[in-house]
């Protein structure tokens, strides 16, 4: 959410009292009162796999949205659904096959998240959506989609795989996938408005660069934000692109930022540099003014591990202002290339000098590793919004309480920290330092 846009009842800062998040109210409004995190309460079952491992309807922190009108309500966005690697190359086994991405409203009750609403996603004609892989040419990312029994899945020109979301001031919700990588616009309902992507397929004609089809499979335009004029969508890809191809981009650390201002269609691109090429990249974004956003950038390994312990879970606030345009004029395939290279291929800060391409600048606004106490257990912390100056909501992705077992299909997704399966959780966080 856009701190413009926050609500009277806790746009003043948050205090600290007894462990518990304070949000001052302006409008005389109960204060909310708001825990250090808070949980999800009894998941309902989705599906059980084959070996009894139990598949739960969790997975909706893939993204975080507060209520304009409540700030103890949020809007928690789920991913395609659950899957595990087949054990043919590029094949990927769906849980639940029909399983429909969805938007969950979310209320905290004491430490609870309860699930008061879900909407579904659905196309242009009304029918459900599902998370499965598109087609050749509309965004196929070379995933075999397989069921259970190990059956072949007919790709879905429909299918997305959500993991941006923003709640605009209409009520309306923008989502980001890492197919495509597809926006899509969709009414309060979940029924598409629009869809937009490099190919051209989706609904209204509108397209993103086609430099943008090259992203790596699974790691698409995973943040979507808008600025707080309310005019320009912002996608923050999740790693490096393929571009041209997997070895060639070896080692980079470059990842595309893309604007689209809405009335317009209009693009421009720019780069953003993770801290170092062994992160899995950036799960979420979320704007502080029409040039400056938080970043969610981070490894994928869990918190309190005691085998392997995650290292690097932080938030960065990044600015456009004085950032190279990437964008090439000619729409190729490749982007816009600096001496024969793609920008991927120019892959660190000395690369980038060189080429007189500059970066966006960017300072650490949080560490969740040691900002969080006593342990921040997860794996995948996946969703970001700005609830003042001095606090953030983060969620993270459960997986649908589920892990690929390594044998061709599931096993409980158990915290090494807790002992406990993995549920969805909304941390709430204050700042050292004020955003500005």
């Amino acid at each position: 959410m856009r701190l413009s846009s926050l609500p009277s009842s806790i746009a003043t800062s948050c205090v600290l009292i007894s462990g518990l998040l304070v949000a001052a109210c302006e409008d005389h409004r109960i204060p909310a009162i708001l825990p250090s995190f808070a949980e999800a309460s009894n998941p309902a079952v989705l599906s059980t796999s084959p070996n009894g491992t139990v598949l739960y309807n969790g997975g909706f922190g893939s993204a975080i949205a507060q209520d304009p009108n409540d700030p103890t309500v949020f809007y928690l966005l789920t991913d395609r659904g659950p899957n595990a690697a087949g054990s043919a190359a590029n094949t990927i086994i769906f849980g639940k096959a029909d399983f429909t991405p969805q938007i969950g409203r979310f209320h905290v009750v004491g430490n609870q998240l309860v699930l008061e609403k879900t909407i579904l996603l659905k196309n242009v004609n009304g029918q459900a959506l599902t998370g499965l892989p598109n087609p050749t040419g509309q965004g196929n990312t070379g995933e075999i989609a397989l069921d259970l029994n190990g059956q072949t899945i007919v790709p879905s020109a429909d299918g997305i795989d959500s993991e941006g979301l923003v709640l605009a001031s209409d009520g309306t919700f923008w989502i980001s996938d890492e197919y495509g990588p597809h926006i899509a616009h969709f009414d309060a309902t979940g029924k598409t408005i629009e869809r937009i992507n490099p190919f051209g397929s989706g609904t209204g004609g509108r397209t993103l660069p086609k430099v943008l089809a090259r992203r790596r499979p699974n790691r698409g335009m995973e943040g979507l934000t808008i600025t707080p004029d309310g005019k320009t969508l912002v996608g923050l890809m999740q790693s490096p692109m393929y571009n041209p191809s997997s070895g060639a981009i070896t080692g980079s650390t470059v990842i595309r930022i893309v604007t689209f201002e809405i009335a317009t269609g209009l693009t421009k691109q720019y780069v953003y540099l993770m801290e170092n090429a062994s992160l899995t990249g950036c799960s979420d974004i979320a704007a502080i003014t029409n040039t400056t956003f938080l970043a969610l950038e981070r490894d994928g390994d869990y918190g309190g591990n005691p085998v392997k312990p995650a290292t690097f879970k932080r938030v960065y606030k990044f600015d456009l202002a004085g950032a190279t345009d990437i964008s090439d004029p000619t729409n190729s395939d490749g982007g816009k290339l600096y001496n024969g290279l793609t920008v991927e291929q120019l892959k660190d800060k000395a690369g980038l000098q060189t080429a007189g391409v500059i970066p966006v600048t960017k300072t650490l606004v949080f560490d969740l590793l040691t900002g969080i106490s006593p342990v921040y257990p997860h794996d995948k912390a996946e969703g970001i919004s700005i609830l003042s100056a001095t606090q953030l909501a983060i969620s993270n992705d459960d997986d649908f309480g589920v892990v690929d077992n390594g044998k061709n299909g599931f096993t409980a997704k158990i915290l090494p920290a807790t002992g406990k399966v993995d549920l969805n959780r909304i941390y709430f966080v204050t700042l050292p330092t004020p955003l500005k």
